[in-house]
């Protein structure tokens, strides 16, 4: 410590290498990271490292004071900072020191202004550039790209964060990790904050979720950062063979009907290993316009992310090779293909891709998957040229014109060996027909050219046969060129087109979809662009009313003199079973109708998600109502009963002659009973107005301090203890009924902790701002309730031990039921160390999230 001897500085610094960072890194606050860091310091002082303490945050817990016994401590440097005086790592006198190691706790911690960092990570940056190592510790909730993450998990957003890279390019990571249940009741023991925060800690940050969920994302993150490292270490030693560290299956998709079969076998080949992975790739031609169904790939990408699996697209025209590529690249176990559905014929001649893969995957096992499209070829399209028809026709005009034209021309001249001449003219005719009307009129150009070369040009002229051998060789190749540039001729012109046409598509699917999500009236924005894309004279989106045996109304229209039926339509593109798009104009072409029937396909999606919205609204107006009317019955059968019984027995002490001070005591109880009674009735009174829809709840804002006090006050002194930090939550509710609801839950764990359970600490309320939630916590040191029984104290009549008097309030049934009626949430839990949490969820409406520190590790 300060007053520890320094060391000798042993072995000189070498400032020209850069010093090696080692990171602890916590999976929570509290889980040993500084304690485990000085445990590495004690070691290496031992072996004669010469190490030093540049700064550990021991928070006066014992055992982490007593591992620096023995250890060279830097003393800390004041800084002044608006009046008042910090004290920070002193990066200066570290470097005068220049010892082989230094500690530095809490990485994300930021530095008082006017330091010379604004980060401690700034100032392990400077020690590590002179040469100096340094061992530090992190939580994993102040790494940066976790940030978010941990926000939604804890309701706390950390304000001092690390950047990733600093920890991922670390020399070593520790992992400092421990179970949730070992560090709560680390926590309950008090070893890790003092006793006065330990109800509000365990109860807000520490919940078992919270932690279980931080372990979760402490051990995934360090998983990724060793699966890099063992891909840094492959490409390093140009190791090119897998190595299976863990199961990886790659599906080969190929966007037919089998992609789904396959890719249920690859998820149960998974599955039969912890931690396998799935991952799903599609190989697109080089040329990216070779593409199958986009609605089969859409849906395999749906059934990959429905499995747990991830979906990838390469680019290759090997798909084999492609496919193996990214399978050694994944580090994948396991290649998962199905059999070819190929002619007998043609896997003859040109294989399966199945065999190339087998065939090329070293030691990657190849899974063969039959399927039903097995034992016959895929049916292919016609083919169809993608020429207009007056192109066609122009083309077999030139067909029929072009040959006997060169001809003549050549006829024209008296020059004998005419044949090398002839067969470039005819060529040249044989490309220009190809130009115009694609392949079938070019290779009929290169026949009729072909049997005029051999009549008129070849010796023996004015006969169909070939004298030289070399005349015949030369006029085979003339007919092979022909018909290839003819053939290459018409694919880059089809190419072209389909180039053109899948730019159109895309053009067309992303104007509608921007319309869609960008209308501020999907339906309308549906068929105005549909009929301005298409050039429609109209468009209307008609469905059933009632849906399925309903007749046909005009949801949205665009344009005059819609279809008013499915049947008035030129075109007709089913939504789905309730709705169809009627067109009415020019006849769609096919590459058009494809377009409209896939953003059909979204129309039906957004219908469907308003349908469920709607369901969803009158299901939870209707689960409200149930709740109070649930409430109400309760209330009725079960509140009554005590001012009613105190009523009567009043009463009859009065009737019997009671005098004196036995008098006046009867009068005040009936007096009592009386208002408690007229304020239970008028509520009751007042929900079931509300329940018949005569009377909105008054909800509005209103700070938990207002309703608070109110609701725990008329107990013993010291027996309850209201700690809620200012400024208090604000929540959107009804304050009587949040009254009611926090009053008959104090009223219960009074009663229920008994003298025992005050003896150890009276019963606490509290409050937590979550993201999306206020919580507010009643804890009492009770005996507790078994989980088994949680839910049962809950129903109506069922007090907590069945025994003793009765309730004050309305019971746990109904408080429950407000709560619910509040758009709130009622659940028991443990109190660590003994008793029973209840929490109460309201919803926030727009408020801020609280920010915490990184140095206080909790927000209470």
């Amino acid at each position: 410590m300060d007053g520890a001897q320094a060391q000798d500085p042993g072995t000189p610094v070498d400032a020209t290498r850069r010093g090696r960072l080692t990171v602890y890194l916590g999976a929570a606050p509290g889980v040993g990271k500084t304690y485990a860091m000085l445990g590495e310091a004690q070691r290496r002082l031992a072996r004669g490292t010469d190490v030093v303490v540049g700064v550990v945050e021991t928070h006066e817990r014992p055992h982490t004071t007593s591992m620096l016994d023995g250890l060279e401590v830097i003393p800390r440097r004041v800084v002044e900072h608006r009046g008042a005086r910090f004290s920070e790592m002193d990066t200066e006198a570290i470097l005068a020191r220049r010892p082989a190691v230094v500690l530095v706790d809490e990485l994300a911690h930021t530095n008082v202004p006017g330091s010379r960092h604004e980060k401690r990570v700034g100032d392990v940056e400077q020690l590590r550039a002179a040469g100096i190592d340094v061992v530090t510790t992190v939580n994993i909730q102040h790494l940066e790209s976790l940030n978010d993450e941990v926000e939604r998990i804890t309701g706390v957003r950390q304000r001092e964060t690390v950047p990733d890279e600093v920890v991922r390019t670390a020399d070593q990571i520790q992992l400092v990790d421990m179970s949730p249940e070992a560090l709560r009741r680390r926590m309950a023991h008090g070893n890790v904050y003092p006793a006065d925060r330990i109800d509000a800690s365990l109860t807000s940050f520490f919940r078992l979720g919270n932690l279980t969920a931080l372990r979760e994302l402490a051990l995934l993150w360090l998983a990724d950062r060793v699966d890099d490292a063992l891909g840094d270490y492959r490409r390093a030693h140009r190791i090119e063979h897998p190595w299976p560290t863990r199961e990886r299956i790659v599906v080969a998709v190929t966007g037919g009907a089998e992609s789904e079969t396959l890719l249920r076998r690859g998820a149960r080949l998974a599955q039969r290993a912890a931690g396998s992975e799935l991952l799903a790739v599609h190989v697109i031609a080089q040329d990216g316009l070779t593409r199958p169904d986009d609605t089969r790939i859409a849906r395999a990408q749906q059934l990959v992310a429905s499995l747990g699996g991830t979906f990838h697209s390469v680019v290759g025209d090997d798909v084999a090779a492609a496919v193996v590529d990214f399978a050694t690249g994944s580090n994948a176990t396991m290649i998962v293909v199905g059999v070819s559905r190929h002619s007998r014929l043609r896997r003859l001649f040109t294989g399966t891709t199945g065999d190339r893969i087998a065939a090329l995957a070293g030691a990657i096992d190849v899974h063969l998957v039959t399927h039903d499209e097995i034992g016959g070829a895929a049916r292919r399209a016609p083919r169809l040229s993608p020429l207009s028809r007056e192109r066609q026709v122009a083309a077999w005009l030139v067909t029929v014109l072009l040959p006997p034209l060169l001809l003549t021309f050549l006829r024209a001249f008296e020059d004998t060996d005419q044949l090398p001449l002839a067969e470039m003219l005819f060529l040249a005719g044989t490309v220009l027909v190809a130009l115009i009307g694609g392949l079938l009129p070019a290779i009929a150009t290169a026949v009729v050219s072909f049997v005029l070369l051999n009549y008129f040009f070849t010796p023996p002229t004015g006969v169909l046969t070939v004298g030289e051998p070399a005349n015949l060789i030369a006029l085979l190749v003339y007919l092979a060129v022909a018909t290839g540039v003819a053939t290459v001729v018409d694919r880059a012109s089809r190419r072209a087109a389909d180039a053109v046409r899948a730019r159109t598509e895309a053009a067309t699917m992303s104007s509608l979809s921007r319309s869609v999500l960008t209308g501020a009236d999907t339906a309308e924005a549906i068929t105005a662009r549909v009929r301005e894309v298409f050039a429609q004279r109209s468009v209307s989106l008609l469905g059933r009313v009632p849906p399925g045996v309903g007749a046909w109304q005009v949801v949205a229209s665009s344009g005059p003199d819609h279809a008013c039926s499915p049947d008035a339509g030129d075109t007709r593109v089913r939504v789905d079973d309730d709705h169809v798009l009627c067109l009415r104009g020019e006849p769609l072409r096919a590459s058009d109708q494809r377009v409209v029937e896939a953003f059909a396909v979204q129309t039906s999606l957004v219908l469907e998600y308003r349908r469920l919205r709607e369901r969803e609204q009158r299901a939870a107006a209707l689960e409200g109502a149930q709740a109070t009317s649930t409430a109400l019955l309760r209330a009725v059968s079960h509140d009554l009963r005590t001012p009613l019984a105190t009523i009567r027995a009043a009463v009859e002490g009065l009737v019997g002659g009671v005098e004196g001070a036995d008098r006046a005591e009867l009068v005040t109880t009936l007096a009592t009973s009386t208002d408690a009674l007229e304020a239970l009735i008028g509520n009751l009174l007042d929900l079931s107005r509300l329940e018949s829809g005569l009377v909105a709840p008054v909800l509005r804002e209103r700070s938990l301090d207002e309703v608070l006090p109110l609701a725990v006050a008329g107990h013993p002194p010291g027996t309850v203890v209201l700690d809620v930090a200012e400024p208090a939550p604000v929540v959107v509710t009804d304050a009587g009924l949040l009254e009611r609801v926090v009053a008959n839950l104090v009223s219960n764990a009074v009663r229920h902790a008994g003298d025992i359970g005050l003896a150890r600490g009276p019963v606490r309320v509290l409050a937590q701002v979550l993201p999306e939630t206020v919580d507010v916590l009643v804890v009492d040191r009770g005996p507790g309730v078994p989980p088994d029984r949680r839910e049962a104290m809950f129903a109506p009549f069922q007090r907590l031990d069945d025994h003793g008097p009765g309730g004050l309030g309305l019971g746990l049934a109904v408080a429950r039921g407000f709560a619910e009626a509040l758009g709130g949430r009622l659940v028991a839990e443990d109190t660590p160390g003994g008793g029973l949490t209840l929490v109460l969820s309201l919803p926030r409406h727009g408020l801020p999230v609280p920010e915490q520190p990184a140095d206080r590790e909790v927000a209470v």
